[in-house]
């Protein structure tokens, strides 16, 4: 079981979109792949046709009720898991900030009921870190970091890089990281520009497969689908097609 964390503490960067369609890729391949929605906005959730979820229901029963992860799992028609979010997840900080082991909930949450499969899990961060996201970076094995074709995105995915390097030393371990450049449009100087700077900063660690800009990405989540389903032949679903073939060409899912 491979656990990969989609993270970015900058919004708008495509990070639920991202998350949404390599896990609908993954699904296609055959991979059964699940997708835990952890940001109280449920934008993931709704990407996969869930807009209305009870509470009792999604990812917070885990946190707040001690539910079992697998009891919360939904199954889409494509072969997607999906634990779906709900607003009361935004309440975990208030009641669990405290505890001195909330960091591992999710760890030994998945460790108890998950780990003998072999599928990737991937988690949809909250842009904050915070607990959530601090649970989310504690199970993962590796991290997915989206970042859209700007300079204040590519100046945000180097504070995430220090907040990570800083979390190596309490989690004894490196931690695995890719980049991929979202949202670009190949017609802006300003975009092979952060695109060039990225390269030379991460290298290996950069993806390169780019997601270009494309209207369907943006359209597909408000119809409750991923861009397979709503767009196959578009450019958004070739792309997220590719990224998904590089990452498990290089292990990522492994």
């Amino acid at each position: 079981m491979a656990v990969i964390a989609v993270f970015n503490q900058k919004g708008g960067v495509g990070k639920t979109t991202t998350c949404l369609n390599i896990s609908a890729s993954l699904a296609m391949l055959g991979r059964n792949p699940l997708a835990i929605d952890l940001d109280p906005q449920a934008h993931l959730s709704i990407g996969c046709g869930y807009s209305v979820v009870a509470s009792s229901e999604s990812i917070s029963a885990f946190y707040r009720d001690e539910k079992a992860l697998d009891a919360l799992i939904r199954y889409l028609p494509s072969g997607l898991r999906l634990i779906p979010s709900h607003p009361d997840l935004s309440k975990v900080d208030a009641l669990l900030g405290k505890s001195t082991s909330v960091a591992g909930k999710l760890k030994k949450g998945l460790e108890v009921k998950l780990a003998w499969e072999d599928a990737p899990v991937l988690i949809d961060c909250c842009p904050t870190l915070g607990v959530l996201s601090l649970n989310a970076l504690f199970a993962a094995d590796r991290v997915l970091i989206p970042v859209s074709a700007d300079y204040l995105s590519m100046q945000g995915v180097h504070r995430l890089e220090a907040a990570l390097n800083v979390l190596e030393g309490p989690l004894k371990r490196k931690i695995e990281r890719s980049v991929v450049v979202t949202r670009f449009d190949s017609r802006r100087k300003l975009a092979h520009e952060v695109y060039d700077q990225l390269k030379e900063r991460y290298g290996q660690n950069l993806c390169d497969t780019r997601i270009a800009e494309n209207v369907s990405l943006a359209e597909s989540p408000a119809r409750g689908q991923d861009i397979f389903s709503y767009a196959p032949n578009s450019q958004g679903s070739q792309d997220y097609g590719a990224l998904t073939m590089e990452l498990l060409t290089k292990g990522f899912f492994e």
